[in-house]
């Protein structure tokens, strides 16, 4: 079953991990694509073009700096311009740091709530008013079961996807009016660069508590926010669904 045949979607953190699976598999789903990354590679834009010519879809780079306001709002206006509807948002870009508390300054703070929490709002903010005016949308947030649950050692990256959540189940009561869903997918361990990042005695703890003692794939992650992004979650909205092979208890 093809889900997403003539929807448009705006996918963020398309260069690799789960970013780059998302948008594999919507192409693949019959979504047209605005591809958002940080900055162009040669294999990216031969990607996305494959991936286009083989799905029939149209899929269009998008490069913009999270840490940089201006640059975000110059790639919505990319995007808002093109005057077609914006269907399906997703927020999956972004980045993690791992230190205890008292070794984690307040610059650093501030840096990771930019990248993962104030970016989303302001990209959330420029598209859902396009969605208010069409009456319709799907917008979906990669939070993290550390937002969720805590996790010690990254106060950082818990504390700005447990706001990313908060602004979720608020935002679903706001734009719900409109017709406007919001959810988000809370991953646990999952085979990507940020969690390869991690030191190896803390990714064995986290995966220890996986009821299937394994890593999860960004495909597995991918699946989740395909889910909701189609018309068969059109009743869901404000939740936020654990990708995590049963940490959660």
């Amino acid at each position: 079953m093809i889900l997403l045949k003539g929807k448009n979607a705006v996918i963020t953190g398309c260069l690799k991990g789960i970013g780059r699976v998302t948008m594999e598999i919507f192409a693949q789903h019959g979504a047209n694509i605005w591809a958002c990354c940080q900055m162009p590679t040669a294999e990216f834009e031969s990607r996305a073009k494959e991936l286009a010519e083989v799905n029939d879809v149209s899929i269009t780079p998008v490069y913009f700096d999270l840490s940089d306001y201006e640059q975000i709002k110059a790639g919505m206006k990319q995007i808002i311009a093109v005057k077609q509807p914006v269907d399906v948002l997703v927020n999956i870009a972004g980045i993690t740091h791992n230190a205890l508390f008292h070794m984690t300054t307040m610059e650093k703070m501030k840096e990771v709530f930019e990248i993962d929490f104030f970016s989303q709002m302001l990209i959330t903010q420029q598209l859902t008013r396009l969605m208010m005016r069409q009456k319709s949308g799907s917008v979906i947030n990669i939070v993290s079961v550390a937002g969720l649950d805590g996790n010690p050692g990254q106060i950082a990256y818990s504390a700005a996807k447990a706001a990313l959540i908060g602004a979720t189940k608020t935002l679903a009561g706001e734009l719900g009016g409109y017709g406007i869903r919001v959810n988000a997918v809370a991953p646990g361990v999952i085979q990507t660069d940020m969690t390869a990042s991690l030191p190896k005695e803390k990714f064995d703890e986290l995966l220890s508590g996986s009821k299937l003692r394994r890593v999860g794939l960004p495909e597995e992650v991918a699946q989740a926010l395909l889910f909701l992004a189609s018309d068969q979650s059109a009743y869901i909205t404000g939740q936020v669904i654990r990708v995590d092979g049963g940490m959660g208890g």
